[in-house]
């Protein structure tokens, strides 16, 4: 059993993904960081959390060059309010002390790869749209009044129910034109843009624009009269979409830099289809760990995450026949392991959905190449 990255993965490739089976048990943000750690002696110089690209921007901001403080970045560069953890604000604090010394080349960035969206709830593209017009300097156009009030955009009811979305409104069929000739307008004018700023600033504006189109994306399949179910799978499908589009970006930044660690839910990176269900509701999607390794941009290794017991969740000790149960047996404190080293065993089967646990299953321990256990 290991707990050095080195001994497991020798040679990590372009991306690792550390998955994790929940986001409540604190144990995952702490080794995510020591594993972090770790992969940056070995050449990484990026990571990217499941939390908004747009938001964390400011973060980025911060470990590069110490904008802003560190209270100001957690609350306002996270979204899913994740920037209330403990981990993630040792990880904020550890990368900018660790490149507060070094050359540019040398430096570690932070990368979100998430849309903005709760389970029911996305907020309005308008300020994502007015940053992208801002920095064209187009004076004449009001996407506030257009968009109108945002609380129409964010409600609940406007996910949770199709006739009340703005996704097929006619304000949002015009900023969905504007925002594409946004876009336009940003590429069209890229040489005279980059020249007056800066090649990093054209990306940022870049980024918020392809952030409030997908929101758009999102609202628009929010408002189609489907099933729930069917609604559901779709809008589970369009997130992970968004998040695999965000990667393909984050590599072509990074790729000459090194490589970059992705750290999510398991669903999010595993290879094998995710599934969701809750009473009667069901979805089963490719989450956009599937869809990036599928495309090939370079080689992915997905090191999937288990939990024994767990305090915070109220989460017992595992069953001795489920998977859990096993690595529980041969694990202390946490350690890693290659997949294939997991014998078969079953599905764990006392979790609730309040605790947000996908237990292991064989498909995705067949389409990981490694398992972080953590016995709790």
């Amino acid at each position: 059993m290991s707990q050095h990255i080195r001994d497991l993965v020798p040679e990590p490739g372009d991306l690792l993904a550390l998955g994790e089976p929940t986001h409540q048990e604190p144990a995952f943000g702490a080794v995510r960081n020591e594993l972090f750690a770790q992969l940056v002696e070995l050449g990484f110089r990026s990571i990217a959390l499941e939390t908004d690209r747009v938001a964390a921007l400011a973060v980025n901001d911060h470990v590069l060059h110490g904008t802003g403080n560190l209270a100001t970045v957690l609350t306002e560069g996270f979204s899913h309010d994740f920037g209330a953890l403990n981990a993630n604000r040792r990880l904020v604090a550890w990368m900018r002390e660790y490149n507060r010394h070094r050359p540019a080349p040398e430096r570690v960035t932070f990368h979100g790869f998430d849309a903005p969206t709760e389970n029911t709830s996305a907020p309005s593209p308008r300020s994502y749209l007015e940053h992208a017009r801002d920095y064209l300097q187009i004076e004449d156009l009001d996407l506030a009044e257009i968009a109108g009030d945002d609380h129409r955009w964010s409600r609940d009811e406007a996910i949770l129910d199709f006739a009340r979305s703005m996704g097929r409104t006619p304000e949002a069929e015009r900023l969905r034109s504007i925002g594409e000739d946004l876009l336009t307008r940003l590429h069209a004018r890229a040489p005279e843009l980059i020249a007056r700023s800066s090649r990093a600033e054209w990306l940022r504006a870049k980024t918020y624009l392809d952030g409030g189109l997908g929101l758009l994306h999102y609202h628009w399949q929010a408002a189609r009269p489907l099933p729930q179910s069917e609604r559901i799978c779709l809008l589970l499908t369009t997130r992970d979409t968004l998040m695999a589009r965000n990667l393909l970006d984050i590599r072509r930044v990074e790729a000459e830099r090194g490589p970059t660690m992705l750290c999510a839910h398991n669903s999010h990176l595993q290879r094998n289809p995710s599934a969701w269900s809750l009473g009667d509701l069901r979805a089963d999607w490719y989450g956009a760990g599937a869809i990036v390794d599928s495309l090939g941009i370079g080689s992915y290794t997905f090191i999937a995450g288990s939990l024994g017991r767990s305090t915070v969740l109220k989460l017992g000790e595992p069953a001795p026949d489920t998977f859990e149960g096993r690595l529980q047996r041969r694990i202390t404190g946490w350690g890693l392991l290659p997949a294939a080293e997991v014998p078969p065993a079953r599905r764990r089967e006392d979790t609730t959905p309040q605790q947000g646990y996908f237990p292991l299953e064989q498909a995705t321990i067949d389409g990981a190449d490694a398992i972080l256990h953590i016995t709790g």
